[in-house]
């Protein structure tokens, strides 16, 4: 007998979704709540996508907040984010994504999520971040989970081509899977587009980006896929140049690595030549920090000493959290089993002198030698008058050995191309927020148009 595979159909289904990440599970399966028939479709073995590495998720005037007697209202964090952005973003889809927050993390409540705390992501900032337990990958797998025993169809390895048009309606959806067989799903009523990151595809990302060479954290397969598919049926473009500037890291290195979150910290950065740019304190802001460093070619190396390695590993530990994973006051316990490897993989660098480590990093010699005796005077006078940085975070460099981290830019992807696309990376959780809350009102708004089809 030939074996008929489950790829080799023609479906049926009130509503598809496009993308079982942390946008495309909370669609299929607030969908599936509402008793709609759903097929959703997901180009990795795995669902979950970069939504799976998320920590946290972004409301204004949840329950927890309140409980917390704190008193950030929707109608600040709408004008913060707007402003934020230089009103460059849709005000209507910024306004409906906050009004939504605090509801989500209700609905994610009632839904068995457990959430530890709240969280923000830098000093005196806003605590908008709901940390919930088991990191996105957990909420992710319990949604899918009962997304699945519900009845409804998730079909992995398998990525949407090409969107069914018939009399101005999309009705369905033309799919491959990974053996090339066709999935038509036909019938559909909607069609929810969860995936629109092209930061994987390199001829999209060097015609649309103004900084395509950032090293992409979590981009593998996002090719365009959803995005060209909307385009091809009329859909607007804005926003294809946006992209989530992150803070820069070593190339390809773990979160927790704590060699490379040395680097995450307002030390002293230096261009490639061993010349300061910035005031180093905009790490907390990481749009900031890509900007300037995609300014001077994507390339930095951060500079300490061994007094300050010592104050991060054994004294007071790091100044700056690297999210909830590494929290601000952590003891880098790990620094030196970490270290031999970190130097193997050649981003990290240590001498006994300035000219030696302006050697092992290829700095100019005389340069470095300039920056640091200059960085040392406001260190000593306790003021920056090059970049008017906060004194607190002015630290020597003079005590060897010294330490240089090759750092680059790096990107959550991309984040604008189709016509609405608007969120800010301001306050903490934005991302995974807008993905989900989106889902949400996507979903709503399906089901509405559903009722009026024949």
């Amino acid at each position: 007998m030939t074996p008929v595979f489950a790829a080799d159909q023609t479906m049926s289904a009130d509503l598809v979704v496009i993308g079982a990440g942390a946008s495309g599970t909370a669609a299929a399966w607030a969908a599936a709540e509402k008793g709609l028939k759903v097929v959703t479709l997901e180009k990795k073995a795995i669902p979950g996508g970069t939504g799976a590495f998320s920590e946290g998720i972004f409301a204004v005037e949840s329950k927890l907040q309140k409980d917390w007697n704190y008193g950030l209202t929707k109608d600040q964090a709408f004008t913060m984010i707007m402003n934020y952005g230089h009103w460059r973003g849709n005000a209507r889809m910024v306004r409906a994504f906050v009004d939504r927050s605090a509801d989500t993390i209700d609905w994610m409540m009632k839904n068995g999520v457990k959430f530890e705390k709240l969280f923000s992501n830098y000093p005196n900032g806003l605590y908008t971040w709901h940390i919930y337990e088991g990191r996105g990958a957990g909420w992710i797998n319990l949604f899918l989970d009962k997304y699945k025993k519900a009845g409804q169809t998730l079909l992995t390895e398998t990525w949407g081509e090409k969107l069914i048009e018939e009399n101005g309606r999309i009705v369905g959806v033309e799919a491959t899977n990974k053996a090339g067989d066709r999935i038509t799903i036909r019938g559909a009523k909607a069609t929810v587009i969860a995936t629109c990151g092209f930061f994987d595809n390199k001829e999209m990302r060097e015609k649309y980006l103004r900084f395509p060479n950032a090293d992409g954290l979590a981009q593998t397969g996002k090719t365009g896929d959803g995005i060209r598919m909307v385009w091809s049926v009329g859909a607007g473009k804005e926003g294809t140049e946006v992209q989530a500037s992150y803070r820069p890291d070593p190339h390809g290195v773990g979160t927790t690595n704590h060699v490379s979150a040395t680097a995450k910290q307002p030390h002293l950065w230096l261009t490639p030549k061993g010349e300061r740019f910035c005031n180093e304190i905009i790490m907390l802001e990481w749009p900031f920090a890509g900007n300037v460093l995609e300014r001077i070619g994507g390339t930095m190396y951060v500079v300490y000493d061994q007094k300050t390695l010592d104050h991060m590993v054994k004294e007071e530990g790091i100044d700056l959290g690297v999210g909830v994973m590494v929290p601000v006051g952590t003891k880098l316990a790990n620094f030196s089993k970490e270290w031999d490897a970190a130097v193997k993989a050649g981003w990290a660098f240590k001498a006994d002198t300035l000219d030696g480590l302006a050697k092992a990093t290829g700095m100019n010699p005389e340069k470095l030698k300039k920056t640091v005796a200059d960085y040392n005077g406001y260190c000593a006078v306790r003021h920056d008058a090059e970049f008017a940085k906060d004194p607190k975070y002015l630290r020597e460099v003079k005590t060897g050995p010294f330490y240089a981290i090759k750092s680059v830019a790096s990107t959550l992807g991309t984040l604008g191309g189709m016509y609405g696309d608007s969120y800010d990376l301001l306050m903490a959780g934005s991302t995974v927020g807008f993905a989900v809350n989106s889902a949400r009102i996507a979903v709503d708004s399906a089901a509405e148009y559903i009722k009026t089809v024949k």
